[in-house]
């Protein structure tokens, strides 16, 4: 249950749903293109001022569907894994690699497709070696780099702290001395979770200082997601002086990966409240759910925006929000209201596009939402995936 109170500022920079709350079918998540390019826009201003390039981190925003909008602004995607490359080949521009793991039938599958591949440690380099020599040799092969470990940590919350004590993720530099290196070409490091550039700053000072006989060696260097810049008070130029800077002093191809920030403040999720049952403080039943649709809520934790709604005493009628499913937690607290709810109103939670549609599961075969686009230069509201029982049914054995 997420019992927070907050909720991040960066919410309230997103207005009120352009299209008829009331005229549609619900739950479902609607992108509104118009939101989405204005990011791309900030993006591709990122890519053209600092001459590094800028990839769709899948994790965060894989809705395929906007694919022929993102492509006008990007230089293509990273993913995490088989699955997303095969993804992000759809994308049509370069695919960056890395896991943490690699099987040799993902190799395979992922060396024609693939521009780049980032290892999580040396062993697994080497490992896949051979096979990358021998697409080398044929004539096409990624190029192969190794995820670093800058050991700088900024980040609150040690769920999404990728580099928290004993973290998995990334080579630490003291494991790198006296190790032959040959054949690497590129770094890769991430070390943010919804940040500024002051931390992306630091970070970089960090790898610098701790790899830098590693960055003299390689062809590129990819710092990683986590970067908040399509956020109102983001500091735009500060990235694009770092990103400058570092080109120009060691004279490498830079790349970032942001996700989040693509579909930030773009989506909405519209419900409906189902029923409100008389707890201490009234329970409003909706058909979506905290753990099954917007998991981040429960995981980070943090109160989702609602249009219209206020914090705990903010407003006269206050509420917890619970979800279809039977998990006694799939519950958020701390909303209050001008007026009491009554049963059929639709309610919008704000940010919804990142790391929720990713997330999803039909947990308790709750339906999930409808995924939908709207276009507000046509106001054209489209479905563009309806789920039902088949994709409940299949999922399972």
């Amino acid at each position: 249950m997420a019992s927070t109170d907050f909720t991040p500022p960066h919410v309230y920079e997103q207005p009120y749903p352009a299209f008829d709350i009331n005229a549609i079918e619900t739950p479902a998540y609607v992108v509104d293109t118009a939101l989405l390019r204005k990011n791309m826009e900030k993006l591709a201003g990122v890519q053209r001022e600092s001459g590094a390039k800028v990839l769709l981190a899948l994790k965060g925003f894989s809705m395929f569907s906007v694919f022929p909008i993102m492509r006008e602004y990007l230089s293509g995607c990273c993913a995490s894994g088989l699955h997303e490359a095969l993804l992000a080949q759809e994308f049509g521009k370069e695919v960056h690699v890395y896991a943490p793991s690699f099987k040799e039938a993902e190799m395979r599958a992922i060396i024609p497709i693939a521009h780049h591949i980032s290892f999580n440690s040396l062993a697994q380099f080497r490992k896949h070696k051979p096979m990358l020599d021998a697409a080398k040799a044929a004539g096409h092969a990624p190029s192969p780099g190794i995820r670093v470990n800058p050991e700088h940590s900024e980040v609150e919350v040690s769920l999404y702290d990728p580099c928290s004590p004993g973290c998995r993720l990334g080579i630490r530099a003291d494991t790198l001395e006296g190790e032959d290196l040959n054949g690497i070409e590129g770094l890769h490091f991430h070390a943010l979770c919804e940040q500024d550039s002051d931390v992306l700053e630091r970070t970089v000072a960090a790898v610098e200082t701790k790899f830098s006989h590693l960055i003299e060696r390689v062809q590129w260097v990819n710092m990683g997601g986590g970067h908040h810049i399509t956020r109102n008070d983001y500091d735009v130029e500060r990235l694009v002086r770092v990103l400058r800077t570092f080109r120009e002093k060691w004279g490498k191809e830079v790349y970032i990966e942001p996700g989040e920030a693509a579909g930030l403040n773009t989506g909405y999720l519209v419900a409906e409240v189902q029923d409100i049952v008389p707890t201490p403080v009234p329970t409003a039943i909706l058909d979506i759910s905290a753990t099954a649709h917007m998991p981040d809520c429960l995981e980070m934790p943090y109160r989702p925006h609602i249009f219209g709604a206020g914090k705990t005493g903010e407003f006269a009628h206050e509420y917890r929000i619970g979800g279809p499913t039977c998990l006694a937690g799939d519950v958020l607290e701390g909303f209050s209201f001008p007026e009491p709810l009554r049963v059929g109103q639709r309610l919008v939670f704000a940010d919804m596009a990142h790391y929720t549609m990713v997330k999803t599961t039909t947990f308790n075969g709750v339906p999930h939402p409808d995924i939908a686009i709207y276009d507000p230069t046509t106001q054209g509201y489209r479905v563009v995936r309806r789920f039902g029982y088949e994709d409940f049914r299949n999922k399972l054995s």
